[in-house]
């Protein structure tokens, strides 16, 4: 395989308990802006705590979140966090995961179609969504096109929203 094929191990990054970053393969100190660049940048990390060895991958992420929503980027409707936290513990809970992975998924792939579209460079994606994007030299016809086939199926996507939001409403009320 040649070297440009391989892929990239994550960055490993230690948590320390005085709540400090340590970037195991740049032997530094980060912080959580730097990881959310390494997120946008598509540079893929694991964070275990330094003490236990536990993977913490997730919490850290979700702390991202909140600092970017502190930030006044915010880009999640309360009404989505209240009935995201309302499914913890309910029955549909399992199930929630892998149905939000595969919505980001599908949207990363239609935004990067219309960054190609548009001849602009699509941004980097996750592992899992990088399968799902078109390569710069498909043919994604012209953008006038590719925006209506994105603004339809965003109207599909906002159906299938509202369905599941009602949905999850009437099993809140049983």
């Amino acid at each position: 395989m040649p070297e440009t094929d391989r892929p990239v191990p994550p960055v490993v990054i230690k948590k320390y308990a005085n709540r400090r970053l340590y970037d195991t393969e740049g032997s530094i100190y980060i912080t959580l802006d730097s990881l959310a660049v390494m997120v946008r940048q598509g540079r893929d990390f694991v964070v275990f705590d330094a003490k236990t060895g536990d993977d913490i991958t997730r919490t850290v992420l979700t702390q991202i979140i909140v600092e970017e929503e502190t930030k006044g980027r915010n880009m999640l409707p309360a009404a989505f966090l209240r009935q995201l936290i309302g499914l913890y513990g309910d029955s549909m809970q399992g199930q929630v995961p892998e149905y939000l992975e595969h919505m980001m998924e599908q949207f990363a792939a239609r935004r990067a179609a219309v960054q190609v579209s548009k001849g602009m460079p699509a941004r980097p994606a996750s592992a899992g969504v990088r399968a799902l994007l078109p390569s710069r030299s498909a043919d994604v016809g012209d953008a006038p096109a590719a925006d209506e086939a994105l603004q339809a199926e965003i109207r599909r996507l906002q159906g299938e929203v509202d369905r599941l939001s009602r949905e999850l409403a009437a099993r809140a009320v049983r």
